[in-house]
């Protein structure tokens, strides 16, 4: 037997929906370039590694073409695979010790909480190229480390956008997240999020992305908690709540595939 693999649709309640996710629940710290290999090959937005270590388990994000500080939909994957494997107790709360600190999973029944550093934006000019690529006139403009934030007039304008990505490539950022005000009663918010600099053209749904559209939205509406919905051709629904400088993204998740690398595969 090589080295297991589980694939596991993330903030979704259904198998093909939401965002999918490759975990690899290694023995021992793997080479940078094997696990990127591995990445590669899985072709997902991300590939979760972890090991095990006193305190938690290691975690490291891998897209097909690099890695990446911080991941929402794949941290959500790995605390399911963790409970559903038995590696930790049903009722023991995951930890993660990642390049953006601690990060922590609990259960609340079919749920799952995670507990994310916010990543406000601040107002910021729109780089060259940005919005030519995006094709979109804009309310405003922002960024935080990773993203630019552009926020546009409906969710018609959300759902209709369809970026130049070898233009979008070019912009100096993981990625772009387009958001707008929800226009029916069961999200707060909706948005779509770009990150083709990082090998993915379009993210299914984007937990990192909440840790921004939390606080930014949170701002416009006054309050603490609240629905995200991002609205790809897949599709997903993410809660939010601010806790001071953290963020809680609330979502589900499903197993879809199990397997393992070939031996030859396995070995880095």
């Amino acid at each position: 037997m090589g080295q297991s693999i589980v694939q596991v649709d993330a903030f979704a309640d259904r198998p093909f929906s939401g965002n999918p996710a490759a975990v690899c629940v290694l023995p021992e710290a793997a080479p940078d370039r094997w696990m990127q290999d591995v990445a590669r090959e899985m072709n997902l937005s991300e590939t979760a590694f972890l090991v095990a270590e006193a305190d938690g388990f290691r975690l490291r994000w891998f897209t097909p073409a690099v890695e990446v500080d911080l991941c929402g939909h794949a941290t959500l994957a790995s605390a399911h695979v963790l409970w559903e494997t038995g590696r930790i107790g049903p009722h023991a709360t995951a930890r993660f010790l990642t390049r953006s600190g601690l990060l922590t999973a609990s259960r609340d029944g079919e749920w799952i909480e995670m507990d994310f550093p916010a990543e406000p934006p601040v107002e910021a000019e729109a780089p060259a190229g940005l919005l030519e690529s995006l094709r979109v006139e804009p309310i405003r403009v922002s960024r935080n480390r990773f993203d630019y934030l552009v926020e546009v007039a409906d969710e018609s304008v959300v759902r209709a956008c369809s970026p130049d990505f070898t233009r979008l490539r070019s912009v100096e950022a993981r990625g772009v997240i387009v958001t707008s005000a929800a226009s029916g009663p069961d999200s707060d918010f909706v948005s779509r999020f770009f990150a083709p600099r990082a090998g993915v053209d379009e993210d299914p749904v984007t937990g990192s992305a909440h840790c921004c559209l939390a606080p930014y939205w949170g701002a416009r509406f006054g309050r603490d908690t609240l629905t995200g919905y991002q609205a790809s051709r897949r599709g997903g629904t993410v809660h939010v709540r601010l806790n001071g400088s953290r963020v809680i993204l609330r979502g589900k998740a499903v197993t879809v595939l199990r397997g393992d690398l070939s031996d030859a595969a396995s070995r880095p």
